[in-house]
């Protein structure tokens, strides 16, 4: 069991990735597949992103570095140089089908990818990496940003409440499954 983290969100640096770093974001992303509620979280699984070769996460990573325009991955940094959380924000063009085959009728972000390690739970985290996206969204002109939660993932709708996110009304169903996926969006203050 880990010990809890006593460090505020504040002594963390909050930064964009590096294209170069797609092999640390590959490794984060694999341990985020282990939470017990990844089922719930992710539409992916451990089994299919271990199976990627690693072109696949250096494109992945080039595409949401710094200075990237279409994404942008962001993690927290702890004073030790390990990584406590991510997140993901993807810019979607009005005009342009999401992975769902929605059409995207306005800018907007959509904030993918989220997890924080259990030790880091409950210090704020979160609520950091969140507004880093949002201030990322916000400059890249976007009108609103979204996300997709599972209608059973009650810990995480509680958070994007918190958080200012609001149910749009606009559900997903998802492929293979009973369940289904519920939009929740912010607009541009």
């Amino acid at each position: 069991m880990s010990t809890p983290n006593t460090e505020s969100p504040g002594s963390y640096l909050i930064r964009s990735i590096r294209s170069d770093e797609w092999a640390r974001t590959k490794e984060l992303r694999l341990v985020a597949l282990r939470d017990p509620v990844a089922h719930l979280a992710f539409l992916d699984t451990y089994e299919q992103a271990a199976a990627r070769p690693d072109s696949f996460w250096q494109e992945r990573a080039e595409g949401a570095a710094e200075g990237a325009t279409g994404a942008q991955q962001i993690i927290s940094e702890g004073p030790d140089g390990d990584w406590a959380g991510m997140l993901t924000v993807l810019i979607e063009q009005p005009g342009t089908t999401d992975w769902a085959g929605f059409l995207v009728e306005r800018k907007q972000g959509h904030i993918v990818g989220v997890y924080v390690r259990p030790e880091h739970r409950g210090s704020g985290m979160t609520e950091v990496l969140f507004d880093a996206g949002l201030e990322w969204a916000w400059g890249q002109g976007v009108e609103r940003v979204r996300l997709i939660v599972h209608e059973d993932n009650a810990r995480a709708q509680s958070f994007y409440r918190k958080a200012g996110f609001l149910p749009t009304g606009v559900t997903v169903p998802i492929a293979g499954s009973e369940g289904r996926e519920l939009e929740m969006a912010i607009e541009r203050p």
